[in-house]
C-alpha cells in the first residue's frame, strides 16, 4: 500500500509541469539562494536543485510573520515541530516522526556555519536574521550523526553585503518588550564588521497558585560581534562571537483532567526557573584555489546554566531538582569542494570533522516532607501486612476460620503496640561528568549523467566515544516501633564509578535528480541512512538509589552501609545506557517552478524505518527523572507540500504548507524488563500527525512623500493530533492558531501592529505523567493565549 502511494506521488509530480502553463503576471518568485548570498562550503548546487525536502525562509518572511526563535519558525515548516514549553532549556525537536526531549538531538543546528553542539543551547533568541534553511530527512553524509531528522541552518546579516544601523523597539500585552540594535559597517572592500545586541522579556501568561509568582516571566539579553576580512580575492576570514543570557520562571505545568481536558493553573511548591549563560565563537576560513575551494570552521562553545524544577508539580513538597550544567565544547571541520566540474561532469566534496564536549552536571534531588510521609506509609504498610499475614497463616493452621483469624491478628498487633515506621530520606547529591568525542570523514560526489540527470553518491564514517563518571549517594533514617520493639537505623549507599562506550557507523546516501525544464524544476529520489548516537542517562540515579534504599529498609535491623561489587556496577552500566538509533529514509519529491515562475511548489513523500528508536520516558519505579530508552522498531511515512507565490504584480506575497506524518511503533521492547510491550501500531508520542501553515500579505503602494506603503497580512498555523504517551491514552486534538499584522512603511521607519492567537484557541503544547506521589497524575502546559503589540523599526 505504501509503495503504491509513493509511486502514485511520483507520477503526480511528473504530471504537474505539463499543466503549469505560463499563466502568471509579471511577478516572479526566485530561489532564496539566488538572491541571498550565504556561505555554502559543502553543497555544489542550490538547495532546490538538490534531492532533498527543504524549506527556506527569507528575512522578509521572517519579519512579516514576527518570528524570534526556532520554536516560532517551526510553526511554518511542514513536518517540523519544536513546541513552546518549559523554558529555554527545553529544546525538543521532532521531524518526520523522530525527535528527542533529552540527551542526543535528532536535528543538527548551524549558525553562520558553526554547529551548535549542546542541545541545551538549541533554544535561543534569533535576531537580525538573513535567512533560515530547514532540510528534512537524514543529512548524515555531510553533517554527521545527530542530523537524523534533518538540519537547520541559520544565517545572520552579513556586513559585507548590508550596511547601516537598525533599531527595533517592541511593546505588547502581558508586558512583552523587545529591543534590538545592530550596526553594519564596511570599512573597505576588504574589511567589514557588525555589532548587535538585544533585550527581551515579558511578564508571562500564567500564575503559580501556590507562590503567587508569574510562572513564565522572562528576561534575556545578548550581543554579537562579527568581523570579516578579505585580504585577497581568494582568502576570507569570518570571525563571530555571540553571547546570550537568560533568566526566567519556567515549567508552568498544571494538573490535566483527562476526563474533561481542562488544564489547571500551575501550583508547585516552589517557583521553577532557569538561568543560562551561553557564549559561542567561531572562525570561518575560506580559500579559493584554482580547482577547489577549502573551508575551515573552528568553534568554541561555553554554557553554564541552572535549573530549579519542582518534579512533582504539586503544592505538596515531594521532590525538587537543582541542576547546574557546565559545558565546554570545541569543534573543527575541514571541507574541500570542487569549484568546477571535473571532466565537465563530476562535482565532489570531501572533509573531516572533530568535536569534543566536556559536560559536568551537578544535579542533587531533594526529598520534601510529603515524600517522606509517603515513603513512611509505604514501608509501614509493608511491615504491618507482612506481620499480619504471617499471624493469619499460623492461626488458620490451628483451625481458626480465616475471618476470625484476621481479626484476632489485628487485635494482637494493636495490643502489642502496633506498627509504625518513620522513614526520612535525605537528599541525593549527584555529580556527573559525561565527555563525548566525535570524529567523522565524509565524501559526496555529484555526477552529471546527462543534461537532465544528476546522480548523487555519498558516504560518511562516524566514530563516537561517550563516557560517564558518576559520584552520587543516598541515605535514609528509620525509626521503627513494631509491637513494642523500637529500632533506629541509618542506611547509606554510594555509587562511584565510571564507564564508557564506543560507537561507529557508516552513513551512505544515494540520490537522483531529473531536470524537468530550463526554469529549474526537477524531480528527485533519494535513499539515505540516519544515525543518532547512544549514551548514558543521569537523571535516573535518584530512582536507582531510592529503589535500593527502600528494599534495604524493609529488612533493616540496624545501621547499614550498602556495598557494591564490580558486578553491581556492570548491571548499573547496562541500566543507564541506551543504544544508538539508526534509520533508513526513502524519499521521492519535486521542486517545481510554475506559471511563469510566479509559484513554487515543493512536494515530497517519504518512508523512514527506524531501529532502536530513542524515547524519553519517566525513570523507573518512582519517576524521579527522565531517561532515554530504546523501542525496538518504528516506521514513519508521510507527505510534505509547500507552495510559495507572488501575485498581482508583486503586491501579494503568500505561502502555504502541509505535512502528514504517520509514525507508529512496529515493536517496542521495554529496556528494563526486556519484554516486548504491546505497543505495536501505536502512534509515536509527541509527533503531530498533521502540520499546516499559511500566510498572505498584501502591499498597498502609497503615492506620498512620507508614507510609502501599507501591508496587511494574516497567518495561520495548525497541528495535531498529538499523543503524549506510548500507550496513546491521552492526546492533544488538532488545533489552529491565527495571527495578523498591519505595517506602515515610512522609509527610515516602519510601524507594525500585530496580534497572535486572535481566536483565543485553547490547547496544550506539552503533557507528561508523573508517578512521584505513588499514583499517576498528568500535567500539561497550555499554549499562549491572545497577545497583541506594536513594533517600531528604524534604519539609518
Amino acid at each position: 500500500m505504501l509503495r503504491s502511494s509513493l509511486v502514485a506521488a511520483s507520477l503526480l509530480m511528473a504530471a504537474i509541469p505539463s499543466v503549469a502553463e505560463e499563466l502568471g503576471d509579471t511577478s516572479k518568485v526566485h530561489d532564496l539562494d539566488e538572491v541571498t548570498v550565504v556561505s555554502q562550503p559543502k553543497e555544489v548546487f542550490r538547495l532546490r536543485l538538490q534531492p532533498v525536502s527543504s524549506t527556506m525562509l527569507s528575512r522578509q518572511t521572517i519579519n512579516l510573520l514576527g518570528l524570534h526563535d526556532l520554536r516560532e519558525i517551526s510553526s511554518f515548516v511542514p513536518s517540523f515541530v519544536m513546541p513552546d514549553y518549559g523554558s529555554r532549556l527545553t529544546s525538543s525537536v521532532y521531524v518526520r516522526g523522530i525527535g528527542s526531549r533529552v540527551n542526543a538531538p535528532a536535528v543538527g543546528i548551524y549558525v553562520d556555519g558553526m554547529p551548535v553542539l549542546s542541545k541545551s543551547a538549541f533554544n535561543f533568541h534569533c535576531y537580525e536574521l538573513e535567512r533560515v534553511d530547514v532540510l528534512r530527512g537524514p543529512q548524515g553524509t555531510l553533517y554527521g550523526q545527530n542530523s537524523e531528522g534533518g538540519i537547520v541552518r541559520v544565517y545572520n546579516r552579513n556586513p559585507m553585503h548590508y550596511q547601516g544601523t537598525d533599531l527595533t523597539l517592541s511593546l505588547g500585552s502581558r508586558m512583552y518588550r523587545n529591543a534590538e540594535f545592530a550596526h553594519y559597517s564596511k570599512l573597505s572592500d576588504r574589511l567589514a564588521f557588525s555589532l548587535a545586541g538585544f533585550y527581551g522579556g515579558q511578564s508571562g501568561f500564567f500564575r503559580n497558585r501556590t507562590t503567587g509568582d508569574r510562572a513564565d516571566s522572562r528576561n534575556e539579553a545578548g550581543g554579537r560581534l562579527r568581523l570579516i576580512f578579505q585580504p585577497t580575492s581568494r582568502l576570507t576570514l569570518d570571525y563571530i562571537a555571540d553571547y546570550q543570557y537568560t533568566r526566567q520562571n519556567g515549567f508552568p505545568y498544571g494538573l490535566l483532567d483527562l476526563a474533561t481536558g481542562e488544564t489547571a493553573s500551575p501550583a508547585t511548591t516552589c517557583q521553577p526557573g532557569y538561568r543560562r549563560n551561553m557564549f559561542s565563537t567561531a572562525l570561518n576560513v575560506g580559500f579559493k584555489a584554482n580547482h577547489f575551494d577549502f573551508h575551515s570552521v573552528t568553534s568554541y562553545q561555553y554554557l553554564y546554566d541552572y535549573m530549579l524544577m519542582d518534579q512533582d508539580y504539586l503544592p505538596e513538597d515531594y521532590l525538587r531538582l537543582d541542576q547546574h550544567q557546565l559545558q565546554n565544547a570545541m569543534s573543527q571541520e575541514f571541507t574541500f569542494k570542487s569549484n568546477a566540474p571535473v571532466g565537465g561532469f563530476w562535482h565532489w566534496t570531501a572533509g573531516t570533522f572533530f568535536s569534543a564536549q566536556w559536560l559536568k552536571t551537578n544535579s542533587p534531588v531533594h526529598f520534601g516532607s510529603a515524600m517522606n510521609t509517603f515513603l513512611s506509609k509505604t514501608v509501614t504498610d509493608y511491615a504491618y501486612n507482612g506481620i499480619l499475614n504471617a499471624m493469619v497463616r499460623r492461626l488458620t493452621a490451628k483451625g481458626v476460620p480465616p475471618t476470625a483469624a484476621l481479626e484476632q491478628a489485628k487485635a494482637i498487633i494493636a495490643r502489642a503496640g502496633g506498627c509504625n515506621i518513620d522513614m526520612q530520606m535525605q537528599g541525593v547529591p549527584g555529580l556527573f561528568r559525561t565527555p563525548t568525542y566525535d570524529l567523522g570523514f565524509f565524501h559526496e560526489s555529484n555526477f552529471t549523467v546527462t543534461d537532465r540527470l544528476t546522480a548523487t553518491l555519498g558516504l560518511r564514517y562516524d566514530y563516537s566515544h561517550v563516557g560517564i563518571d558518576y559520584n552520587t549517594s543516598g541515605a535514609l533514617t528509620l525509626a521503627e516501633n513494631v509491637m513494642g520493639q523500637h529500632l533506629d537505623a541509618h542506611i547509606t549507599t554510594a555509587l562511584r564509578h565510571k564507564t564508557h562506550d564506543d560507537f561507529n557507523q557508516l552513513l551512505p546516501k544515494l540520490g537522483l535528480s531529473w531536470g524537468v525544464d530550463k526554469r529549474g524544476s526537477n524531480l528527485y529520489a533519494t535513499m539515505s541512512k540516519g544515525y543518532r548516537s547512544g549514551g548514558y542517562n543521569i537523571q535516573m540515579f535518584s530512582d536507582i538509589l531510592q529503589t535500593e534504599l527502600s528494599a534495604a529498609a524493609r529488612t533493616a535491623r540496624g545501621n547499614a552501609d550498602l556495598q557494591h561489587t564490580e558486578t553491581d556496577y556492570e548491571k548499573i552500566a547496562k541500566t543507564i545506557a541506551y543504544r544508538p538509533e539508526t534509520s533508513w529514509n526513502y524519499e521521492t519529491g519535486a521542486h517545481l517552478n510554475l506559471f511563469g515562475n510566479t509559484v513554487q511548489l515543493d512536494v515530497s513523500a517519504f518512508l523512514m524505518q527506524v531501529r532502536n528508536q530513542q524515547l524519553s520516558v519517566m525513570a523507573g519505579n518512582y519517576g524521579f527523572g527522565r531517561m532515554m530508552v530504546n523501542a525496538g522498531r518504528s516506521r514513519s511515512c508521510g507527505v510534505e507540500l509547500a507552495l510559495r507565490g507572488n501575485s498581482l504584480r508583486g503586491h501579494l506575497d503568500w505561502g502555504a504548507s502541509y505535512g502528514l506524518t504517520h509514525a507508529v511503533f512496529k515493536e517496542y521492547t521495554d529496556s528494563i524488563s526486556g519484554q516486548v510491550m504491546d505497543y505495536r501500531n501505536k502512534k509515536v508520542p509527541y509527533v503531530p500527525m498533521h502540520t499546516v501553515a499559511a500566510y498572505a500579505d498584501y502591499r498597498f503602494v502609497i503615492a506620498s512623500t512620507g508614507l510609502r506603503s501599507i501591508t496587511i497580512g494574516g497567518n495561520m498555523n495548525a497541528q495535531g493530533k498529538t499523543y503524549w504517551d506510548e500507550a496513546n491514552t491521552y492526546a492533544q486534538k488538532f488545533y489552529a492558531v491565527v495571527g495578523a499584522h498591519a505595517d506602515a512603511d515610512f522609509g527610515f521607519m516602519k510601524l507594525r501592529l500585530w496580534g497572535r492567537n486572535l481566536t483565543k484557541t485553547d490547547y496544550n503544547t506539552f503533557a507528561v505523567q508523573s508517578g512521584a506521589t505513588g499514583k499517576r497524575l498528568t500535567f500539561a502546559q497550555p499554549g499562549n493565549p491572545f497577545q497583541c503589540g506594536v513594533d517600531l523599526k528604524f534604519h539609518f
